[in-house]
């Protein structure tokens, strides 16, 4: 199988500059190694699932989709793809939600290239399938780079795949949002998101060293360098992002299971309030800035949509103190008709973010000042707005 070939193939289209620093680890990894079996997308007559893809038993296609830029999902839910028959078939959705992958080339290059890697960085990085900590490991030595993860069949995996593409560096089981492994480190890199940046990483950054992760449930990625008082300061990149939450065990916390009260209410109720929007539908996921500044002001929505035959779109909205809206339109370019209870307007949230947007021309997320205090709080700020997160705490302001 000629892999090297593909490899120098998306060498070139994902740095496009042969002397950059990340060329050859690009062109040399063997990402195939990393990424024998994956789950990728499909449509069955039950919908939306997740099929088993067999590397070996197609090494075309495997070649085909191993060295593309994309991300491939290893593991939906507990089950990995290491582990699965090849008739098996997992919902997507809700009941089959990804929980490891080994993110696209050109995402993982972003985050590398903004924690500004030098030659003789100390990396913290995370593990997943063991493909970014082979490159961490090209580029630097395998003495330089520790990599965690919280599944310990998934570290063991990536030893393994690791010594075969020839590279040995320091692979922990690690809940990523506790203890770190002992040590001092220039760089925390993290490619899962994180509700607020753990103490432990303030704690292990060596002075002056810089972290990079994402805030979960947002598309920010934050840029910040250690102060002196333990804390860090930095800014919001300019690149959006969107990472799996970092888990704590074999599957995500479920808030809102399938079918609770609250999701019956919010699909069938009048509501206290009914109003028409000025704007046509939107579906917050779908969007970073938008989403982003929702889950500062509002944290913790859960956002549900639904096309009927006829073409009618609905978008749900629920939160675990009560509140729901929903809202309806025939077309896209129809102003929806609005539904919502609970102790908080929902929707009425995400349309004064809208206007927001449509006044000033952006959302002051874009470029805010990042600053994390020694207990890991982080602080957003710019043009006179500012929003505070802390775990699953947020408090904005104006």
């Amino acid at each position: 199988m000629d892999w090297e070939s593909a490899a120098q193939r998306l060498a070139a289209s994902t740095v496009n500059r042969p002397e950059s620093r990340w060329y050859q680890p690009l062109a040399t990894t063997p990402r195939h190694v990393f990424v024998p079996r994956w789950w990728a997308r499909a449509t069955s007559s039950e919908g939306e699932v997740w099929k088993l893809r067999d590397g070996p038993g197609d090494s075309e296609a495997w070649l085909r989709d191993v060295y593309a830029d994309t991300t491939l999902v290893t593991r939906v839910g507990p089950r990995h793809a290491d582990h699965a028959e090849m008739s098996q078939i997992l919902p997507r959705g809700r009941a089959g939600r990804s929980t490891s992958s080994s993110t696209l080339p050109a995402l993982l290059l972003m985050m590398y290239r903004a924690a500004w890697i030098s030659d003789t960085s100390r990396l913290l990085v995370t593990c997943g399938s063991g493909y970014g900590t082979a490159l961490a490991c090209a580029r630097l030595g395998e003495d330089q780079v520790t990599s965690v993860d919280v599944d310990p069949y998934l570290v063991q995996a990536a030893r393994k795949r690791l010594a075969e593409a020839g590279h040995h560096p320091r692979v922990e089981v690690c809940d990523l949002t506790g203890d770190l492994p002992g040590g001092s480190y220039d760089r925390i890199i993290s490619t899962v998101s994180v509700p607020a940046v753990p103490t432990s990483w303030l704690e292990s950054l060596a002075p002056g060293g810089r972290l990079v992760t994402t805030i979960a449930d947002t598309g920010l990625v934050i840029v910040a360098d250690k102060t002196s008082d333990g804390g860090a300061v930095g800014r919001v990149a300019p690149e959006a992002a969107g990472f799996m939450s970092a888990r704590h065990g074999e599957d995500y916390d479920d808030t809102f299971p399938e079918n609770p009260p609250l999701w019956q209410t919010a699909q069938h109720a009048e509501g206290e309030s009914i109003t028409t929007s000025r704007y046509p539908l939107m579906y917050v996921p779908d969007t970073w800035d938008v989403r982003s500044t929702l889950e500062l002001l509002v944290p913790g929505i859960d956002h549900r949509q639904h096309t009927a035959e006829d073409g009618t779109r609905t978008i749900y909205m629920l939160h675990a103190d009560g509140s729901w809206a929903r809202a309806t339109a025939a077309g896209r370019r129809e102003s929806p008709t609005v539904h919502q209870g609970g102790s908080r307007r929902l929707w009425d949230e995400l349309d004064r973010i809208r206007t927001w947007l449509v006044v000033d021309g952006d959302l002051p997320i874009r470029g805010a000042k990042v600053t994390i205090s020694p207990d890991g709080a982080v602080t957003f700020s710019r043009k006179g707005w500012s929003s505070t997160i802390s775990g699953a705490t947020s408090v904005p302001a104006q």
